[in-house]
């Protein structure tokens, strides 16, 4: 028969033991993509029809391509590469063409800055990158494999989205 004091002390370990197991699921389950505080980094890349608003200049009347949507449909990103890769290829680029559905007379400079993320947390420093006279043509490199997050800037416009560079070996 065990003695009084053992028995709660043994009791008291094991709720201190289940407390600590809670925490660590509760830590768990709240850093699950759907219940994170700030959202995660999603790079969808879209392949087919682009969008009605996104294909000016192209011969075909239903291109299709690969490309990402802004998270409110103000930009797309044509992918001439597809996976975008980090470090620069040597053989291609790694080319984005940035079509804005906002139509301006004259665009200002499209300004971008980039934060690598990892599920909902940033990792490393921003990256600022800027395309002089706005959306169009660019060679847009990122120093890290991963899923960076752009923040996109032009013309009193703001939107994000993400885009996955893949490792190049």
């Amino acid at each position: 028969m065990e003695r009084p004091g053992r028995a709660y002390r043994k009791a008291a370990l094991t709720f201190v033991v289940l407390l600590c197991g809670a925490g660590v699921f509760a830590a768990w389950y709240a850093s699950d993509d759907s219940q994170a505080a700030s959202p995660v980094c999603r790079s969808q890349v879209l392949r087919g029809v682009l969008p009605v608003w996104a294909r000016a200049g192209f011969s075909d009347p239903r291109p299709r391509g690969p490309y990402v949507l802004s998270a409110a449909g103000k930009m797309a990103a044509l992918l001439w590469a597809d996976p975008l890769l980090s470090p620069r290829p040597t053989d291609h680029n790694n080319k984005i063409l940035w079509v804005s559905r906002v139509k301006s007379g004259s665009y200002s400079d499209l300004r971008i800055s980039a934060q690598r993320m990892i599920g909902s947390a940033k990792v490393g420093s921003p990256v600022g990158r800027k395309l002089i006279g706005g959306p169009g043509p660019s060679i847009i490199d990122m120093p890290a494999a991963g899923c960076w997050r752009f923040t996109l800037r032009w013309s009193g416009q703001l939107d994000t989205l993400d885009l996955r560079y893949v490792a190049n070996h």
